[in-house]
């Protein structure tokens, strides 16, 4: 595996087959739009890091974010119950990201947040590949899951793209991946193996533009005909020459064409469409509840909302096979942020 950044300072852009080693941001040599070396302070504060680890079944979902936008580190957990709502919900931020130290590297070391009653680690292992999360929120939430990337052959998405003149983004997502584990939750204890529960991760890194907005859209679970399925589709953010939409069906790694997201912006609980352009891509979602979060400090500025629900419709693959999805559990994204 190499390191994202090259012996000239630049990053590798491209689609790869597995896992860059490191996002080795001291070696970037980072220049203004117009060409001049940028300083220290620019170099410092226009690396941002975003991490996420979500739980999908269909008796309960979990989701925790941990993001380091330099000026403020910023982090959530919440359960969702389907038929009963949101059982744990909690948003915290560190200025300066004090309590905060996020990793570089999708493969190894660890990422945590700790602030307030929160404390949260995530864990990253080569050899085999595995990824996990720790999480202690008091006497409301405890979470110890994990999930082995590299079972059964698994083919994750792994891309680097431009951002903007002088920006790029690395990104390394998985989904459609069983999970194990447990989650504690108000008294209340789950098995993930035993709820046949699937994970999803992100992990995200680069000089993302200074103000930015995205849809995205994940599921995990088994289709109709009991392939194990998992969707990672969006727009607004990787579309630079190269697309990280992909759908994987029991870990083989489909590329598909860019996404259309048809949706109310005022009524984000109204059902959506979600098509791509080559017709891999068509289908619909359907609200049950979201997770949001509205902040607006002068200079940084966000509307995030993600929200969860059931999926139904096709999949349409390169060989020919049709995948059909009906009522799949998973969320949409509908973001805004200025950082």
């Amino acid at each position: 595996m190499h390191k994202l950044i090259d012996s000239d300072g630049r990053p590798r852009f491209g689609v790869f087959e597995d896992a860059v080693g490191d996002v080795n941001v001291a070696d970037y040599r980072h220049r203004t739009p117009v060409g001049k070396r940028a300083g220290r302070l620019s170099t410092w504060a226009g690396f941002k890091q975003f991490q996420y680890f979500g739980v999908i079944s269909d008796e309960l979902m979990f989701g925790c974010a941990l993001a380091h936008l330099r000026h403020t580190a910023i982090a959530f957990a919440y359960v969702y119950e389907p038929g009963r709502g949101m059982s744990v919900e909690h948003a915290s931020r560190a200025p300066l990201g004090i309590g905060a130290n996020l990793c570089t590297s999708p493969v190894r070391g660890r990422s945590r947040y700790r602030l307030g009653r929160l404390d949260t680690t995530f864990g990253y292992q080569d050899a085999p590949r595995r990824k996990s999360i720790n999480l202690s929120m008091g006497t409301e939430l405890r979470v110890d899951a994990r999930f082995d990337e590299s079972a059964a052959g698994f083919e994750p998405m792994s891309i680097c793209t431009r951002i903007g003149r002088n920006g790029w983004v690395y990104a390394h997502k998985v989904a459609g991946v069983p999970v194990r584990g447990t989650v504690e939750c108000r008294g209340r204890r789950f098995d993930l193996e035993a709820l046949g529960a699937y994970a999803h991760h992100d992990f995200s890194a680069g000089y993302m533009r200074r103000e930015t907005f995205w849809n995205w859209a994940c599921f995990s679970g088994k289709a109709t005909d009991g392939t194990e399925v998992g969707l990672n589709v969006s727009c607004g953010v990787n579309e630079t020459s190269f697309s990280e939409n992909c759908v994987w069906v029991d870990g083989k790694l489909t590329r598909v064409g860019l996404c259309h997201f048809e949706y109310d912006w005022d009524r984000p609980l109204e059902p959506w469409r979600i098509t791509s352009e080559d017709g891999a891509v068509q289908i619909d979602f359907r609200a049950e509840g979201q997770h949001e979060e509205r902040l607006q400090l002068g200079l940084v500025a966000s509307d995030f909302k993600q929200i969860f629900g059931v999926f139904s419709g096709t999949l349409q693959l390169g060989d020919g096979r049709s995948v059909v999805i009906d009522g799949m559990r998973g969320f949409v994204e509908d973001q805004y942020a200025k950082w």
